[in-house]
């Protein structure tokens, strides 16, 4: 929750979700659509550091339905997370190992007047047992705000979020039998039976949405029994800082075309014509006066932003030290970084630093 509110309180689209609530598991039969999990991200994004308080927690409309006029959708989505039932292992007051069943929120209020150009808000209050998680949980993940929204796949959303919460762990990998991971995903038992299917449908496309919007990439290995495949495990791993940048630049697109990028068929004559007419003269526009270029001395005086990430991230090693080798890996482009795109590639350089040596 502290980290969820230092998230909150910098701004920015990067936030905290609760550990807790990222591995409750769906009841048996049911799971949330890709909205109504979008519209639970955003739930705990602007609840922050207060989501584990029994308060009400408001929101704009506008800030749900994006592009969309109407606000139709909203409400079909509020109904989903209260009727929707999780689970967890718990005890029983004999002690003995049992379920618990619960849902998420308890009451939600939609406004239904809108006041001028105003759309309306929403409010929303958290059910014990999910305030109980979210303010046991000691762990979390860091989430992008806009990879959240531009997932396709609800599939993709939770093994992003599985992936983001076990990305900085000593061992990045999650593991479970085929029970297990129809649970996690939320995956209907009576849906791709076969695993060809599961693979086809589920695995590829939520690893390619994952690498292509991500600050990391998934893989995964089949562990099987003779011809049968009873376990996967997942391995996440952060992308380095070219990887990062790409990352940047595809979610500032728009999402038409996304799919085509990712799968390569997207049109390029506009580019190869755009690059026939220029001059040959032309060169990369420059950086904005605003925006500092990476630092070629220490981290440790003045630059006190890359300096916390390097400590945060760079899992205990000399940051310096991280700095000149990201210098030398990155080269002549690091002299046209700047601004946001610095700052991810500095990150994923740190998170894939300590990924690739382990920790002093």
């Amino acid at each position: 929750m502290r980290v969820a509110a230092a998230l909150k309180a910098k701004g920015g689209d990067e936030f905290a979700k609760p550990g807790n609530i990222i591995e409750v598991k769906f009841v048996k039969g049911e799971s949330l659509s890709l909205t109504a999990s979008r519209l639970l991200a955003l739930m705990i994004l602007t609840a922050g550091g207060d989501a584990w308080e029994d308060r009400p927690h408001r929101m704009r409309k506008a800030d749900i339905r994006r592009g969309h006029k109407g606000n139709e959708r909203i409400s079909d989505m509020l109904e989903e997370l209260h009727r929707t039932l999780f689970a967890v292992d718990d005890r029983s007051w004999r002690g003995k190992k049992a379920t618990l069943r619960f849902s998420l929120i308890s009451r939600s209020r939609e406004e239904s007047e809108e006041d001028g150009g105003e759309a309306g808000w929403i409010e929303w209050e958290f059910t014990p047992d999910a305030r109980k998680l979210i303010q046991a949980s000691e762990t979390y993940a860091v989430l992008n705000r806009q990879a959240v929204l531009g997932f396709r796949s609800s599939y993709a959303l939770k093994l992003y979020e599985l992936g983001a919460l076990r990305l900085h762990r000593r061992q990045a990998t999650w593991k479970g039998d085929m029970q297990a991971l129809r649970a996690a995903l939320g995956v209907p038992p009576d849906v791709y039976g076969d695993f060809a299917q599961l693979r086809r449908k589920v695995l590829e496309k939520a690893k390619a949405e994952i690498d292509q919007l991500a600050h990391f990439r998934v893989e995964w290995r089949e562990i099987r029994q003779g011809r049968t495949v009873t376990e996967l495990e997942f391995r996440f791993e952060p992308k380095g800082a070219p990887d990062v940048i790409e990352t940047v630049d595809e979610l500032n697109r728009h999402s038409s075309g996304r799919a085509a990028r990712r799968d390569g068929t997207a049109e390029t004559v506009a580019v190869v014509a755009q690059r026939v007419l220029a001059s040959p003269a032309k060169v990369l526009p420059k950086a904005k006066p605003e925006e500092k270029a990476f630092p070629k001395g220490t981290l440790r005086f003045g630059t006190e932003d890359l300096l916390a990430i390097g400590r945060q991230h760079g899992g205990g090693w000399d940051v310096d030290m991280i700095a000149d080798a990201f210098r030398e890996h990155m080269g002549e482009r690091l002299e046209r970084l700047r601004g946001a795109k610095m700052i991810a590639s500095w990150k994923g350089f740190c998170e894939g630093w300590v990924n690739r040596r382990g920790r002093p």
